[in-house]
């Protein structure tokens, strides 16, 4: 398999919330970054158990996303490296409000497993929803 095609099993899993889906894709050691995120979230994941710790917990979360719009998917001169562009969209649960979102992620892969995904989305709307859940007590 390729690395784009293991990227969109990543992407469809992430989609679907298909925690275990996403983590049977990551290398034993694998590394999720968000490099630019609000507070409470992580920085940085390692390893596929708390990888599957943070992203079952996160399923409960307050935000459920129905699609992806405009992905750009960018294969590089590295065939490890994929870049990917797209816009996530969904609704926040708590008060019905659409989300929206847009990301850049960069991922690793070898040997059919990812090595790392790096995903610098956009911290300000999930910053915001955290900030209308705190006021409404949830």
């Amino acid at each position: 398999m390729t690395a784009r095609e293991i990227v969109e099993k990543v992407l469809r899993a992430g989609r679907e919330t298909d925690v275990e889906a996403l983590v049977g894709l990551m290398a034993p050691d694998g590394i999720i970054e968000w490099p630019f995120r609000p507070a409470g979230v992580p920085g940085r994941l390692q390893g596929r158990d708390e990888i599957r710790a943070f992203l079952t917990e996160a399923a409960k979360g307050f935000v459920r996303f129905s699609e992806y719009r405009n992905v750009v998917i960018h294969e590089t001169t590295d065939p490890e490296v994929v870049i990917v562009e797209y816009d996530a969209l969904g609704t926040v649960l708590d008060t019905g409000a659409p989300f929206s979102q847009t990301v850049i992620a960069v991922f690793r892969v070898r040997h059919d497993l990812v090595l790392s995904y790096r995903d610098y989305l956009n911290p300000l709307p999930l910053a915001e929803a955290l900030a209308s859940r705190a006021r409404i007590g949830n």
